[in-house]
């Protein structure tokens, strides 16, 4: 019997995610969303007042990112935002490497 695999994705195209459809494609509490906007872990555009942030789709996979490492490893946020920010940049210059031609 062929083993099956459960994929979980969210489709995003170019517009930008308020706080209540952050945390459903995170599947979080809009309050962990809030508690790291305001630690700074998050960015949030439109930064009055949480009911009008809007989120890109870049700070929805570090969200998720940020979610899984606190999950999987325990991790407290600031933690997890280490790691994630290192993940960030390997990336970065993993794209550089590749622009020069030297990957």
């Amino acid at each position: 019997m062929p083993s099956s695999e459960i994929i979980t994705s969210v489709v995003v195209d170019e517009g930008l995610l308020d706080l209540d459809e952050l945390a459903r494609a995170c599947a979080v509490d809009a309050v962990w969303i809030v508690e790291r906007v305001e630690a700074g872990l998050l960015d949030a555009l439109h930064r009055q007042q949480p009911a009008s942030w809007r989120f890109s789709s870049a700070e929805l996979a570090r969200a998720r990112r940020l979610a899984a490492l606190e999950r999987d490893f325990e991790a407290n946020p600031e933690l997890a935002a280490l790691v994630a920010d290192l993940i960030e940049e390997v990336a970065r210059l993993k794209r550089r490497l590749k622009a020069a031609g030297l990957e």
